[in-house]
């Protein structure tokens, strides 16, 4: 099982598969390295894929060490030292796209270009309602099945569910998987996100950068944060129709061909 051990007794728990030039993917809210299982087989023929848990989430112990989004950044950079990359590629999903930009801050030699899927730096209160309602709903009776229903509405497109058996399907998934987060450290992570300030701006991002949105997205507005990408020097912006917040999931061919297209060697 590869591991990081990292200042105070944490363990940085990540996965290495596939060939190629180095991408780094970092994973959002409640999500851990099992979160890119949709995008591996299209991106593992031309990438050696590094995929860590972020601390609270997976198989990092402790889950309640100390955490935030700049620590978060912290420990993929010494990750990827750890593993020999000197430059590479960030893709981030969500919360994970927040980590990359604050990954630029702390390497801005190391990391070559960086997509942000379904996420912007932009404060978006109902998004941290959704949160608290959702820990609030995993408190109650029955409410380990019940939270993540109430989440999938939120994560998927339409189409989701309007295919026979998939949202029991997602269920027996999420419930059968043994390293699932647990109520205590997703509190702990919502905290990180609520008290995330970023201490790198938009402009400072001097990379290539290409921005996915969701033309589903009930999570992230795609207006704002468009804008708050603009000031980026060298930035692409598009916006992936018929997916949600999740857009790996519910679109994974057509977010990979985005990806290996704007990452292609030599471009």
């Amino acid at each position: 099982m590869p591991e990081l051990t990292l200042p105070e007794n944490v363990t940085l728990h990540y996965e290495v598969d596939g060939s190629g030039p180095p991408l780094l993917l970092l994973a959002g809210m409640m999500g851990d390295s099992a979160g890119w299982a949709a995008l591996l087989p299209h991106l593992t023929p031309h990438f050696t894929v590094v995929r860590p848990d972020n601390r609270s989430t997976g198989r990092t112990r402790p889950w309640n060490a100390e955490a935030s989004v700049q620590i978060y950044a912290r420990d993929a950079a010494a990750l990827m030292a750890d593993l020999g990359f000197e430059r590479y590629d960030v893709c981030g999903h969500s919360m994970g796209g927040l980590i990359a930009m604050e990954l630029f801050g702390l390497e801005p030699d190391a990391v070559r270009r960086i997509c942000i899927l379904a996420s912007a730096p932009v404060r978006v209160p109902r998004t941290m309602g959704v949160f608290d309602s959702l820990l609030a709903v995993r408190s109650a009776p029955e409410g380990e099945t019940l939270w993540l229903r109430a989440l999938y509405p939120w994560l998927f497109a339409p189409a989701f569910f309007a295919t026979p058996g998939a949202v029991e399907q997602a269920l027996t998934l999420a419930l059968g998987y043994p390293h699932a987060q647990g109520r205590d450290a997703m509190a702990h992570q919502i905290e990180v996100l609520r008290s995330y300030r970023p201490t790198i701006r938009a402009a400072d991002v001097t990379c290539p950068v290409l921005t996915v949105f969701a033309g589903d997205d009930l999570l992230i507005p795609e207006e704002a944060g468009r804008a708050a990408f603009a000031a980026m020097p060298d930035i692409t912006q598009t916006t992936l129709p018929d997916a949600g917040h999740s857009l790996h999931w519910d679109k994974p061919a057509e977010v990979a061909d985005l990806l290996t297209d704007f990452l292609r060697p030599g471009k």
